[in-house]
């Protein structure tokens, strides 16, 4: 799918926004009211008047309120997303990263269940054809074709998607139009009167809150395409999706308003449809199901990627088949979603039983957005009074929500939580694992092994190892290096070369930066180049150095022509050898318990991810990877008796 920027306002950025963002939320019609009659125990006015009212203001005060006027301010550099949102707290709140990773892991739990509920439950408009027609098969087969193309891109159909959506809506807002002339008794659904009635007389009134909320789930998507969208064509496209499906909305209550002695297992948003309008409306039904699975499906490849940067998740490969700019492919990933999909639509059958599945995991991701938009506002000094306004009311709006859902547990709410968790899980042991690695990282004053450095250099008795030795760092500070590093070129095996760079990679909290900065510490000898790489941009690194190489050599700052004088005389360029360090725990050391636990875990989750050679794209045949020990017992003080013979 595109996702070019298009942050101005125009028509055509209108167009694609409905493409991209409203896929979710777009098609909550198709299972929404449905939800409420099963939750409700029956069909009555109150029920429907009550319900509609619930979801106009769930409308209002969630998606409208909290994430269109609110929520897009807090954009970084036009980007956002939770974890954009994330980027620009973690270096004044610590621990919001624990915020992120759950908020994380529920959006990208959603991205399982969504094109699960909306496939099936457009297909089974079938039903209403032919009863025996096989949903599920045909179900499946959409999910694998679905699947399938990511691997070849899908810019080929993302031009029909922003159409294809257009039409969607105005066909939510015809066939409601056309039922509310019916009956305008439903217009009285606008009143919030109704929708507190319902909620405190109704036997089931708290608990019918999980069936509303499925309204609104689709919400966080307009967040997470801000960067894709822009601001204005996602605020100008947000009337005409709201106006669309409150209007269907009304529509389906008048026709149940109507027809109040019908079976729950009826779905009001087929029954509008005129009989001549059926397959038609099922066929455009499928594609607005296929395009919201699509914009989960790019949104969870999005979130990977920023996890990625930010070590929140292991190295994974990433491809880019097509030339658009922003669009990827995260092949485990897909398979993961895929796989999940698979399971949800075969554990569940039939979209009413994943109703209670879906939903939960979102609230969760909503309410972590709002924790982090409060720590936001606080960082940007906004008073007080603002802050614990927006976090009282939106806690006590979600808090609600979450709770009601929660009753869902037991009848399928628990497979979101599961996902979710195991999503946690991973999020959560590798960034727990860098951190405690890096704790335990000693640094050292380069300037006092300069002159060792010079030394080795001219020392003819050790063999050259490489005409240009690369090494990558940590060390924020230029005149700082791990003492990993001093130990593999001084001990392990002295390493002489007649260059030595050193790589030091800055992700940082604006989403697109890419600088470098070039520190010269011994000239011709020792040459330190700072990336500065945005959260949201490919650790290419080997392409980058590359490009900084060209650019030095080009300022006359380096000669990386070969040394040796058979070859040099001829131009020949030096080789480059990359060494990696890898520290890892001896056999003489365990950790406290937890953290035992974390990094026996990390260790497995390395070597599910991508190797750092190839997760910087650099060519294995020249990368040498060395194992050091984690020396952190170096202090230990003992004893031991020599016996005499």
């Amino acid at each position: 799918m595109k996702t070019t920027n298009i942050s101005k306002l125009s028509v055509w950025g209108v167009l694609i926004t409905l493409g991209i963002v409203y896929g979710d939320i777009g098609t909550s019609p198709l299972y929404v009211m449905r939800a409420i009659i099963n939750s409700s125990g029956g069909v009555n006015e109150s029920v429907i008047i009550g319900g509609i009212s619930c979801i106009i203001w769930t409308l209002t005060l969630q998606t409208t309120l909290k994430y269109v006027l609110i929520t897009l301010r807090a954009d970084n550099k036009g980007e956002g997303g939770i974890l954009a949102l994330y980027a620009l707290i973690r270096r004044h709140i610590k621990w919001a990263f624990v915020l992120a990773i759950i908020g994380g892991a529920a959006l990208l739990a959603d991205g399982i269940i969504t094109p699960a509920i909306t496939v099936v439950s457009a297909v089974e408009g079938l039903r209403l054809i032919s009863a025996n027609i096989p949903v599920i098969p045909i179900v499946l087969l959409i999910i694998f074709l679905l699947f399938f193309i990511q691997q070849f891109g899908t810019n080929f159909l993302g031009h029909t998607f922003g159409p294809v959506m257009f039409i969607w809506f105005l066909m939510l807002a015809v066939l409601g139009i056309t039922n509310i002339i019916g009956n305008t008794e439903i217009l009285k659904a606008f009143n919030p009167y109704y929708a507190y009635k319902l909620l405190s007389n109704h036997h089931e009134g708290f608990l019918l809150l999980g069936a509303v909320f499925l309204c609104t789930t689709g919400a966080e998507a307009l967040y997470s395409d801000l960067g894709h969208c822009g601001i204005h064509n996602i605020r100008v496209s947000w009337i005409y999706v709201k106006v669309a499906l409150i209007l269907n909305y009304l529509g389906q209550g008048a026709w149940l308003l109507m027809n109040q002695n019908i079976s729950s297992e009826i779905n009001p948003f087929f029954s509008i449809m005129p009989g001549w309008f059926l397959i038609p409306g099922i066929i455009l039904s499928t594609a607005a199901a296929v395009i919201a699975s699509q914009a989960l499906i790019t949104g969870s490849y999005t979130i990977i990627n920023e996890a990625i940067l930010l070590n929140f998740w292991p190295r994974v490969k990433i491809s880019h088949p097509t030339f658009i700019k922003g669009q990827m492919y995260i092949p485990s990933v897909n398979k993961f979603l895929f796989v999940g999909c698979v399971f949800v639509i075969l554990y569940f059958q039939e979209s009413s039983k994943m109703e209670a599945a879906y939903g939960l995991a979102i609230t969760i991701t909503m309410l972590m957005t709002t924790l982090l938009m409060s720590f936001y506002f606080y960082v940007k000094r906004k008073s007080l009074s603002y802050v614990f306004l927006f976090l009282g009311a939106y806690l006590i709006i979600e808090g609600s929500f979450f709770i009601a859902n929660m009753f869902k547990f037991i009848h399928g709410g628990w497979v979101t939580i599961l996902i979710a968790s195991i999503l946690f899980y991973i999020m959560f042991v590798w960034y727990k694992g860098r951190t405690i690695k890096q704790k335990l990282t000693d640094y050292v004053y380069i300037d006092k092994y300069l002159s060792m450095l010079v030394d080795m250099k001219k020392d003819q008795s050790i063999s050259k190892y490489s005409t240009n030795l690369v090494y990558f760092t940590h060390a924020n500070n230029v005149h700082e290096i791990e003492s990993k590093v001093i130990f593999s070129i001084f001990n392990k095996q002295p390493k002489r070369a007649d260059v030595y760079w050193l790589i030091h990679v800055d992700v940082v909290d604006e989403p697109h930066t890419m600088s470098y900065k070039v520190s010269h510490l011994i000239p011709e000898t020792l040459i330190r180049v700072d990336f500065k790489i945005g959260f949201k941009v490919p650790t290419k690194i080997n392409m980058y150095f590359r490009k900084v190489i060209e650019e030095l050599v080009l300022n006359n700052e380096v000669d990386i022509t070969t040394r040796y004088p058979s070859l040099h005389k001829y131009a020949v360029s030096g080789d480059f050898r990359f060494i990696l360090t890898d520290r890892v725990q001896g056999y003489d050391f365990d950790f406290k318990p937890f953290n035992q636990f974390i990094m026996d875990s990390y260790d497995i989750l390395k070597k599910i991810g991508m190797p750092e050679e190839k997760a910087y794209g650099l060519d294995t045949s020249s990368v040498i990877t060395e194992k050091i020990p984690l020396i952190i017992n170096k202090g230990v003080d003992f004893s031991l008796t020599r016996i005499k013979d």
